[in-house]
């Protein structure tokens, strides 16, 4: 019988908080749910669920330490789009801090897949910096390090392309590349909360599946129902928004990811993994319709 525990969830009303905060309910743990939003949809929506919604911000180790008091677990998140590359390492260190303070007796760190290998892309040496630090704390903790999310496809800035029937990304249209679904990154959290000692110490790089951009093409048409078309933006045009991202682009298509898929998901198959298909076929594509003219 699975123990059920107290977890602290930062980033909770974010998609990756979010879905680890789901996940764990799901499973009758019992959730604190930090964030600086208390009055938003998602918050609620996890208040619904069964949370307990706590005030806080990964920049005030105080309201994070406050937080953190009486529970067993803490997933710990950043956001280097929102905060900055050096705000979220001096964040992520300073809550793992807080965690040590606390007794937090397991620290579930979410990191990037392949941070530790030296990519030179900014957003993954910004989480691997914290992993440093938070495997230096003499705590019990495990790194979590998802690859690319299939979400990404219906993200705001995709979202504008795929509604006009294109699937736009900055890589050539047969290089292959690691997903994982949102969900499928809750469920994994969930297992390494209820492994607990079996994952002290360890990292896991994890992905649901890969493949190129024509095949995530011809998915999305038929869990779509119409013609959707790839188009390769030109890294040029990627670094005119962000040279962290054009530098992440580049990076995909001369290495990439390389989770051992098959063996990932012999050993956790408690995690009901998504192929890209499965995700596809169960996302609710109704709010892709154009909007119409009036």
């Amino acid at each position: 019988m699975t123990t059920k525990r107290n977890v602290l969830v930062t980033g909770a009303t974010g998609q990756q908080g979010g879905a680890v905060a789901h996940a764990l309910l799901s499973r009758g743990h019992r959730v604190k749910a930090l964030t600086r939003k208390p009055d938003s949809d998602a918050a609620r929506r996890l208040a619904s669920a069964g949370a307990e919604i706590v005030v806080g911000d990964l920049g005030d180790a105080t309201s994070v330490l406050k937080a953190a008091n009486g529970v067993e677990t803490m997933f710990l998140m950043g956001n280097s789009y929102e905060a900055g590359v050096e705000e979220e390492t001096h964040q992520g260190i300073l809550v793992a801090d807080a965690a040590k303070a606390a007794g937090v007796g397991h620290l579930i760190y979410s990191s990037v897949a392949d941070a530790d290998k030296k990519t030179g892309i900014p957003h993954f040496e910004s989480k691997y910096l914290v992993e440093n630090h938070v495997a230096g704390l003499g705590i019990p903790y495990t790194i979590s390090a998802p690859v690319a999310f299939m979400e990404n496809i219906v993200a705001p800035w995709s979202i504008g392309a795929l509604r006009q029937g294109t699937h736009a990304f900055a890589m050539p249209p047969k290089r292959v590349l690691q997903l994982v679904a949102l969900a499928d990154i809750g469920a994994f959290v969930a297992a390494l909360v209820e492994r607990r000692e079996l994952v002290f110490g360890k990292r896991f790089d994890f992905a649901g599946d890969e493949l190129s951009g024509e095949e995530q093409t011809k998915i999305l048409s038929q869990a779509i129902g119409r013609t959707i078309t790839y188009q390769e933006i030109p890294i040029a045009a990627a670094r005119e928004q962000s040279e962290d991202v054009a530098l992440m682009f580049e990076w995909f298509d001369r290495v990439g990811y390389d989770v051992d898929i098959a063996a990932l998901h012999r050993d956790f198959q408690e995690v009901h993994w998504h192929r890209f298909a499965d995700w596809a076929r169960e996302f609710d594509w109704g709010a892709l319709d154009p909007t119409p003219s009036t």
